[in-house]
């Protein structure tokens, strides 16, 4: 009898885990409509009549409070909106739409909290940008402050009557193209000097910047754009060298003239000139696509470069060749001759003396360029002492790139 009774409480211990288990399995199960996934990526997948809508699998949480979403695409209209609902949101609606539910809208910059109108809330937000959403640790009982960031910094917050573990991280889309690169697991810390939250903002990995905003890997240019002195200079803090012997940019707002130049200059460039335009320095343009090689004059090089391209810099270095220190503070370059040169109008008549005068010999290296995954051209160049740091300019209103110093490591 013991045997029988033992057997019968296995079964029912049998039976009872997997009833814990199918419900774990729809409680942590994302919920999608109208939208694909790959990996990381979200993407609208609708006719733009009908709205799409993703659901995590799991809630906010005070050990993981803070998700972000960085816009890849627009689509037609930029209707993506971010923020928490509950679980069994319906996914026909937009976050923020319904009762219990608050969002972010990206196309107009309002703050949708359990309706359908929203209220003016922050800035627009477009391709490259990264909205976060948060809740705060210092929340009362019965009341969540939920708060919203742009590109790193707080754009406001909301306190909305309900418990963290009920509240969802949630992507809206409404428009053909829109798609967006989802990180659930984004850091939010307080700095502990004044207790403001902040994200790392990866300006360490910079050495100058002059009339540039660092936001993560964002550069955008914050000049005035008038004129060709107006220039915003940002330059890495360490040289390229064997070991890391590349890097690239994307174009994510080309603003009103893409005057973007991605290149490598001596580390004591002037910071408003365009990498390219003074001795000590080789750049590849994208509003003319032409290569400028320590003068103002460019010559015929690759297509011109719009928003969403992607543009590379690299060096081959010789196979015998020995990183140097950085204790050095000469620098020079070898000017090629060039078979045809095109004056750069933006730049005419503006030489300066410091330009002037001829270079010095040194170790010859090849430094070559991409666009979009391939090879552009390449341009055999004497090495400054001290090496070549990669340098970007811009010089028009509205200019953001996004940078990866390492885009072949890892």
């Amino acid at each position: 009898m013991d045997d029988i009774n033992l057997h019968y409480r296995f079964l029912n211990w049998r039976r009872r885990i997997r009833e814990i288990r199918e419900v774990r399995a729809v409680r942590y199960r994302e919920r999608l409509k109208r939208m694909l996934r790959d990996g990381d990526v979200l993407r609208y997948h609708g006719n733009s009549d009908e709205v799409g809508c993703f659901v995590a699998a799991r809630p906010l949480s005070k050990r993981n409070r803070y998700f972000e979403v960085t816009i890849m695409d627009t689509g037609v209209r930029g209707m993506i909106a971010v923020g928490l609902v509950p679980q069994l949101y319906k996914l026909d609606h937009q976050p923020g739409w319904l009762p219990n539910s608050v969002a972010f809208h990206a196309d107009d910059g309002k703050l949708y909290n359990g309706n359908a109108v929203g209220q003016q809330f922050g800035p627009k937000c477009c391709r490259g940008d990264r909205i976060g959403c948060g809740i705060s640790l210092d929340s009362e009982d019965g009341q969540l402050t939920v708060f919203f960031t742009k590109n790193g910094h707080e754009v406001g917050s909301v306190d909305i009557p309900a418990s963290p573990d009920t509240l969802y991280p949630a992507v809206g889309m409404h428009s053909l193209g829109e798609e967006v690169l989802l990180d659930l697991n984004a850091d939010w810390k307080v700095e502990e000097d004044d207790g403001q939250m902040i994200v790392d903002s990866h300006e360490e990995n910079w050495g100058r910047l002059h009339d540039v905003k660092v936001t993560g890997m964002l550069l955008e240019y914050v000049g005035k754009g008038k004129s060709i002195v107006d220039v915003g200079l940002a330059q890495a803090r360490r040289p390229l060298n064997t070991r890391f012997h590349y890097y690239e940019l994307e174009i994510t707002d080309a603003g009103e003239k893409c005057y973007i130049a991605l290149g490598l200059a001596r580390r004591d460039y002037p910071k408003n000139r365009h990498p390219g335009w003074s001795r000590g320095s080789i750049a590849y343009h994208a509003d003319d696509g032409k290569l400028f090689h320590g003068s103002g004059v460019g010559d015929p090089f690759g297509p011109r470069c719009f928003e969403g391209d992607i543009m590379g810099c690299g060096i081959m270095f010789p196979r015998d060749f020995v990183d140097a220190g950085d204790d050095v503070d000469d620098w020079d370059f070898d000017v090629v001759p060039k078979p045809t040169e095109v004056q750069n109008d933006l730049y005419a008549n503006n030489e300066d003396e410091e330009d002037e005068g001829e270079d010095l010999e040194g170790r010859k290296v090849m430094v070559f360029f991409t666009r979009n995954g391939k090879v552009v051209g390449r341009r055999e160049v004497v090495l400054p002492v001290g090496g070549f740091f990669p340098t970007i300019g811009m010089m028009s209103t509205g200019e953001k790139v996004r940078v990866d110093l390492h885009p072949l490591s890892g």
